[in-house]
């Protein structure tokens, strides 16, 4: 808990309130490998993806680019490349379905999550738990606010295989 006794989310690296580093304030000791990676590996472990990134003006094609690529999230930039969203196939299903005024013409922010919640690079963080607490499929690393990475849920779930049967 941070000097303000803030009640934090679980997973937050900074207090909300008072932006206290958190990542060293009770840190459990790792029994084996699988927890170790957990609290010790680089978030680059999990593999690095090249971020797809979309403008928040309204899109110049029909097509999703999520289908495009093959992915789950595509990141919103603004025009100097700082994160200011991001466009899941979540929100997608949850805002765009049913809309009757063509989505070609509407923006990308209307339909994105603005502000979403990252971890910065170079990382040691628990980003399963930032997941889990979250509810988050798809999460932005950011260098100085640039994305650089996205995690999915499949990449964590990948490293635990990897880690568990190797």
């Amino acid at each position: 808990m941070p000097n303000c006794s803030f009640d934090n989310l679980p997973g937050s690296e900074t207090c909300a309130r008072c932006q206290q580093d958190l990542t060293q304030l009770d840190v459990p000791i790792a029994q084996d490998r699988v927890q170790r990676s957990l609290m010790e590996d680089p978030v680059s472990v999990l593999g690095q993806h090249t971020p797809i990134t979309v403008r928040p003006e309204p899109r110049s094609t029909r097509q999703s680019r999520h289908a495009e690529h093959n992915i789950g999230a595509l990141l919103v930039t603004d025009e100097e490349g700082q994160l200011v969203g991001i466009l899941s196939e979540r929100d997608l299903l949850a805002k765009v379905a049913g809309v009757v005024a063509p989505t070609d013409q509407r923006a990308v922010c209307d339909f994105m999550t603005g502000n979403p919640e990252t971890v910065v690079a170079p990382i040691r963080s628990p980003v399963p738990g930032k997941m889990d607490s979250g509810g988050y499929r798809h999460l932005p690393v950011v260098h100085e606010g640039q994305p650089i990475n996205v995690i999915s849920v499949r990449d964590v779930l990948t490293h635990f295989t990897r880690m568990c049967n190797g």
